[in-house]
């Protein structure tokens, strides 16, 4: 099962407040454990929403939007993909994580879709075309 887990913004995080060489260094080691068990397969960290830009669709249409975006709480300030056996052991690794933030904050975890989930929707042309993109992804 792949999982998205997502570290969510703060203020500090929104102002582009750095973290700290010991941040960096816990975050660094938990990094590492995750991609020696197997279950990390991408990461990084993201700028303040000040520096990115939304395009809203509507039909046709596209309305480009700049940052920064109201909400911080709903906005999104780093990510993983992982590879888990199930939600539990997600939910397992996240507990070990170290305090992404300076003060409190907050991780969500989210299954990925999968082919089979999308059920009578995927033909086989679809179902070739995935596997191209995957294909391609992987080399």
């Amino acid at each position: 099962m792949r999982v998205v887990v997502l570290v969510k913004a703060t203020a500090d995080s929104e102002a582009g407040i750095m973290p700290s060489t010991e941040m960096l260094q816990a975050m660094g080691k938990y990094n590492e454990q995750l991609v020696d068990a197997g279950v990390m397969l991408a990461g990084d960290g993201l700028k303040p929403s000040s520096q990115g830009k939304r395009v809203a669709f509507d039909g046709p249409g596209r309305t480009v939007i700049d940052g920064p975006f109201a909400e911080t709480r709903e906005l999104v300030a780093g990510f993983w993909i992982w590879e888990v056996k199930d939600m539990d052991e997600a939910v397992e690794w996240v507990r070990r994580c170290p305090n992404p933030m300076l003060g409190p904050s907050e991780i969500e975890i989210r299954p990925v879709f999968e082919a089979a989930d999308f059920g009578e929707a995927v033909t086989p042309e679809v179902a070739e075309l995935h596997e191209r993109t995957r294909d391609k992804l992987s080399s």
